[in-house]
């Protein structure tokens, strides 16, 4: 067995260490969601926490691990005699991004239960991790319907896999931990409010912290058992602090005085439902029972804020997660005070035993250093927050501008076709709106999502076939058919209906998948006045948005001066792609081509890497092409070039004024897709816009 990494051996990071634990303390917490680049120690911190864990007592050859002392009484393998049980570690199980939805919840053996009336269960890695850890990594990369099952799971305790009618339950508590990195795309608002808390973590900048994370795992990867047997004392005493703060935990008052902070702190910070407020209270009380203490103060609603809450404000994927921490200490103040006139108003004149003893540190929320909760020694207790303005990385507007577009005059197109000449400053986009649905004709199959039909798991039946490899869904009708006949052959001579293999029939589903969504955005000096380009970003932004609702990866392709440059390949996280298009800069010619063919060359390599997931070109222009040698008949080949491969392709016009030249209709025509112009984009627009797409797909 491998030698994991001491919990106690992490550097820093203190933030991760301190929801980890706080969820060993109290599992009803909810798990953590740790987000951050990678490399920073989330893999790590994850398996070397569950060597902390204490053993769990099990029912001897039960596979869901049923505690003796009271066992599950719907346990498949169940019921269980009155008998001691054998202990065991924690275990840590890992959910790989590509486990089907069978590996997850386990899988019935439809055969038998059909043709013999018995549960056949093989249970899958829900039941491997009830009493333990559920680790995801990638968490952001499952597909959405294994996330929900996920989610589920962990918020009743229990499991429940139904295939036609047999069902099957049992329970599957754990501890539930999601690893990601916001480059790749983000969570749902949904399926991230189900994360009981989050924390993000960045590599230290300083110096002396790299080079003793260097240091020490150099010697971890040297001799694993002698770098743990260095660290064994430590690990010691944090997993007695864990056993302590377990025991304690059911003895913390959460007293009226710390549930109208909270309340007052969720409601402040416009926190839908009620969850922020039962993770807040959960949490508070896990940090009172973790630093020793009997009663939550305001310092453990103070901290309890800051790791439930950042992940709960965003409203759209182009928020960034966080948490104004100023306005959280206001909120705690005036609730505070509040308390106070409360407690005269009761004629106590005192701060009376629901306030929080401690109530100075209402104003004062840095914690004392040497207190009961402080984060000295290792595992900490309530560690320094992050935040402030020289920790935080500087947002894509407050960077520098680059030297071609510092200081340039405002201004159209340049004459001269270079980078620089005419460059103008990025101009903020337009309030996003909701656009219409755009789609790609025919029957796809690619990864599930919201956008085009497509054949997939999960959806409506449409038919039946023979199962290839092992039946995930079957259809029971047909199966019943298939088998009829034969049954006199087979010396049926009961009710029960005798079923043999060929008989058993997979249902065949529609539902909706993903695309690849490519931009190409006219950066050019004809594109260059102001209203005209935050206008566009702001199209461009409202489809960005769409294409996060609708599970799309999304690239970005941007074309000015003397060429086209992809600006984002093609990834799941829409919101790099808003944070590129918010630093865009216009100016120059308008190689119009070069941008087709850049999009053309993006296209052609991403079908290679994923040939099932069919592309969407979205072409955002007023249709003028100028430089170099005939550039409208270069453009008009481009493409045609789209067209002849079948790509669905839309041309958002954006050509303004009384005279218009129509540039942009015949750009769509050229690429056999539709035109639409930015009004006609909005949802609540007449043009029937669809209809149009799909009718150019036809006709290509």
């Amino acid at each position: 067995m491998n030698t994991p990494y001491p919990f106690t051996a992490i550097v820093g990071q203190d933030d991760l260490r301190l929801g980890l634990l706080l969820n060993a303390v109290s599992p009803a917490v909810g798990g953590v969601l740790v987000r951050g680049e990678k490399g920073t120690a989330k893999s790590t911190a994850v398996r070397a926490l569950a060597a902390l864990m204490p053993r769990v007592a099990v029912v001897q050859g039960c596979r869901f691990s049923c505690d003796p002392v009271s066992p599950d009484p719907a346990c498949p393998d169940g019921p269980h005699p009155a008998a001691p049980g054998v202990a065991r570690p924690a275990r840590t199980v890992e959910l790989p991004v590509g486990a089907s939805e069978d590996r997850l919840v386990g899988a019935l053996d439809i055969e038998r239960a059909l043709a013999e009336g018995v549960k056949a269960f093989e249970p899958g890695l829900l039941a491997d991790a009830h009493r333990g850890i559920l680790y995801v990594d990638e968490v952001n990369l499952l597909h959405d319907h294994l996330v929900d099952l996920l989610l589920d799971a962990a918020a009743m305790g229990a499991s429940y896999v139904e295939r036609e009618g047999v069902s099957v339950r049992h329970a599957a508590r754990f501890l539930l931990v999601g690893t990601m990195n916001p480059e790749e795309g983000e969570l749902r608002p949904q399926l991230l409010d189900r994360f009981g808390l989050t924390v993000e973590v960045a590599a230290s900048r300083d110096t002396d912290l790299r080079v003793e994370v260097v240091r020490r795992r150099l010697a971890y990867d040297d001799d694993p058992a002698a770098f743990a047997a260095v660290w064994a004392d430590e690990e010691n005493a944090l997993r007695a602090r864990i056993t302590a703060a377990r025991a304690l935990l059911p003895r913390v008052v959460v007293g009226d005085g710390a549930l109208r902070r909270i309340a007052a702190t969720c409601a402040a910070f416009e926190v839908d439902g009620m969850r922020a407020d039962i993770v807040m209270a959960r949490t508070a009380t896990a940090l009172a029972a973790w630093a020793g203490r009997e009663e939550v103060t305001a310092d453990d609603v103070r901290q309890a804020a800051l790791l439930a809450l950042p992940h709960r404000r965003r409203r759209n994927p182009f928020d960034a997660p966080g948490l104004d921490e100023e306005k959280l200490d206001e909120t705690l103040r005036q609730a505070a005070e509040e308390e106070d006139r409360r407690d005269e108003r009761r004629g106590d004149g005192g701060p009376g035993p629901d306030s929080d003893s401690d109530s100075d540190s209402d104003r004062d929320p840095d914690p004392d250093p040497d207190g009961p909760g402080d984060g000295g020694g290792p595992g900490g207790g309530v560690p320094p927050q992050g935040g402030g303005p020289e920790d935080a990385p500087p947002s894509p507007s407050e960077q520098s501008p680059s030297p071609e577009s510092a200081g340039a005059p405002d201004g159209g197109q340049d004459g001269r076709g270079g980078p620089a000449g005419g460059e103008q400053q990025p101009v903020a986009a337009a309030e996003p709106f909701r656009t219409k649905a755009l789609s790609v004709p025919g029957l796809g199959e690619g990864a599930a999502g919201r956008r085009s039909r497509a054949r997939t798991e999960h959806g409506r039946t449409t038919g039946a076939r023979r199962p290839e490899g092992a039946l995930t869904k079957l259809h029971l009708a047909a199966t019943v058919h298939a088998a009829a006949p034969h049954q006199r052959a087979r010396g049926r001579s009961g009710r029960g209906l005798v079923v043999r293999r060929d008989d058993l029939r997979q249902a065949t589903r529609e539902g909706r998948e993903g695309n690849l969504v490519l931009f190409v955005v006219d950066a050019s000096g004809s594109m260059a006045a102001r209203q005209r380009m935050g206008a566009v970003k702001g199209a461009v932004l409202s489809l960005l948005l769409d294409a996060y609702q609708r599970r799309d990866k999304v690239g970005l392709v941007t074309f000015r001066g003397r060429g086209a440059e992809l600006v984002l390949p093609p990834t799941s996280s829409v919101d790099a792609a808003a944070a590129r298009l918010e630093t865009l800069p216009t100016g120059g010619r308008t190689p119009l081509a070069a941008g087709l063919l850049k999009a053309h060359d993006v296209l052609r390599v991403e079908r290679m890497r994923d040939p099932s997931r069919r592309p969407l070109l979205v072409v955002v222009t007023d249709g003028r092409a100028t430089g170099g040698p005939e550039p409208v008949a270069l453009a008009a080949r481009a493409g045609r070039l789209h067209a002849a491969e079948g790509t669905t392709s839309v041309v958002v016009d954006c050509e303004s004024g009384i005279v218009r030249l129509g540039l942009a209709a015949q750009l769509a025509r050229d690429l056999g897709g539709a035109a639409v112009t930015l009004d006609e984009l909005r949802a609540d627009s007449i043009a029937g816009l669809v209809k149009d797409v799909r009718a150019a797909g036809r006709a290509a």
